[in-house]
């Protein structure tokens, strides 16, 4: 009975140690949502029009407050100047888009509480999420029933001879997300999570509108002599009444840059290791 005793004794600070040397190495998760556009087209960051989001991400612990994380994450984007409807200006403008974006991104996550898996009492926190980001956008829009890219088509005159110092933008650009989230361990291996994130990219061109429009001498015709897709896309408040467009007529507004946000309901998983228990 003594010896019983003692082994008792024994296995029980070993099997709190052994707890207590649980670690949550890192995790992977997947999660969808709903994505937003703010810019050109919406200047008053309504979120009225949300496009579906997608993401998947690795995410490595360093103890139970910071992590590092590299994700992937898929949005779609779009708004059109009928929406504005208090804005006489942007209701004749008539300009509209969408676009694919696709995402990677390597993000710093804090932890605002301990968090702690297999602890029933350390199971929720909120964190914060910050870092850098790149990712791959192509503005598109519809006339007539047809799909075109909006940037082959230089509708602000980039790649014109009249417009040499308009260049092409590239379908490439860079981001800095900054977001908000909430997460619960449901069991040992699975988490649920709520996270908004905010980019503030390093482009006006996320829907094709940014400096001034220009004459329509610089789209060339069909050759039947009717107006281009180019010309009938840069300038399309001619479908609301007289045209307002004209060289040098203000377009968008080139000193703010485009963003867009993303919000994501997400499971993941947890990676788990055990440390030796220590004395």
């Amino acid at each position: 009975m003594k010896r019983l005793l003692a082994v008792l004794a024994f296995s029980a600070p070993l099997g709190l140690l052994a707890q207590d040397g649980y670690v949550q190495e890192g995790e992977f998760g997947f999660g969808a949502g709903a994505a937003h556009y703010f810019g050109d087209l919406n200047t008053r960051s309504r979120v009225n029009r949300p496009k579906i989001a997608a993401t998947a991400f690795f995410r490595k612990n360093f103890g139970n407050y910071i992590a590092l994380r590299v994700g992937a994450t898929y949005a779609r984007i779009g708004y059109s100047d009928k929406y504005n409807k208090q804005n006489e200006y942007q209701q004749r403008r008539n300009l509209s888009f969408n676009s694919n974006v696709w995402e990677l991104a390597l993000q710093g996550d804090f932890n605002f509480y301990k968090f702690m898996p297999y602890n029933e009492q350390l199971r929720f926190t909120p964190y914060v999420t910050l870092g850098m980001s790149i990712f791959s956008y192509d503005p598109y829009a519809y006339l007539q029933g047809q799909r075109y890219f909006l940037r082959n088509l230089g509708t602000e005159g980039q790649g014109s001879d009249q417009y040499p110092d308009r260049k092409p933008y590239t379908t490439m650009a860079m981001a800095i997300p900054f977001g908000v989230g909430i997460k619960y361990n449901l069991n040992n291996r699975m988490n649920i999570g709520v996270e908004v994130v905010h980019r503030f990219t390093n482009t006006d061109y996320l829907d094709d509108v940014s400096k001034t429009y220009v004459e329509p001498e610089v789209f060339l015709p069909n050759p039947d002599g009717s107006p281009s897709p180019a010309q009938l896309l840069s300038d399309r408040s001619y479908e609301t009444g007289t045209p307002i467009g004209g060289k040098g007529i203000q377009r968008g507004n080139s000193r703010q840059r485009d963003q867009f946000i993303t919000a994501v309901v997400y499971l993941s998983f947890n990676l788990q290791s055990y440390k030796c228990p220590t004395y």
